[in-house]
């Protein structure tokens, strides 16, 4: 009887622990990408995906006049393979650094030579494309930012905005 509750002491603390380490935390901005194709050029998209979670996002949480590194936890990485053109603007295939300035009704796109993913400061010494785009309200709120690659832009969505930048 005796080896029984020990081994059901046992079986107990092993389904309790695999229990406890299946049920981790996920983190609040988890890691995401989107990959397409325009024109013949292979778009890769590297980020980190925040949920609204009933905040204030545009001019809130994201301020209005101040770089945003448009995503979380670190710079979004954008990177395409052959010279494609930004909102009538040559881009040479590489792999950028992505941020965005908001303002209220034009928002600015910056690619940055700066490829670290651990870089935390926005240096604007380091930018090697600036275009403006016009912002638009989302047919649908939009819970957790995404990017979607499409025939002719790439669109970043997050609460009730479509930011979509032209690409050809």
């Amino acid at each position: 009887m005796k080896i029984s509750k020990k081994i059901a002491t046992v079986l107990l603390t092993v389904f309790f622990t695999v229990l406890a380490s299946a049920q981790e935390k996920q983190p609040l901005s988890p890691s995401a990408s989107s990959t397409g194709e325009i024109n013949g050029a292979n778009i890769n998209i590297t980020y980190s995906s925040p949920s609204v979670r009933g905040r204030e996002i545009w001019g809130g949480l994201v301020p209005y006049g101040k770089v945003w590194r448009a995503g979380a936890n670190a710079p979004t990485m954008f990177a395409v393979d052959k010279d494609i053109t930004v909102e009538g603007k040559k881009l040479p295939a590489g792999k950028y650094s992505f941020y965005v300035i908001p303002e209220k009704d034009n928002f600015t796109i910056i690619f940055g030579k700066d490829r670290s993913m651990q870089a935390s400061k926005y240096d604007s010494a380091q930018d090697q494309l600036r275009v403006t785009v016009k912002p638009k309200q989302s047919a649908a709120k939009t819970e957790s930012l995404k990017y979607s690659i499409n025939a002719n832009n790439v669109t970043l969505s997050w609460d009730n905005l479509d930011i979509p930048i032209s690409i050809k």
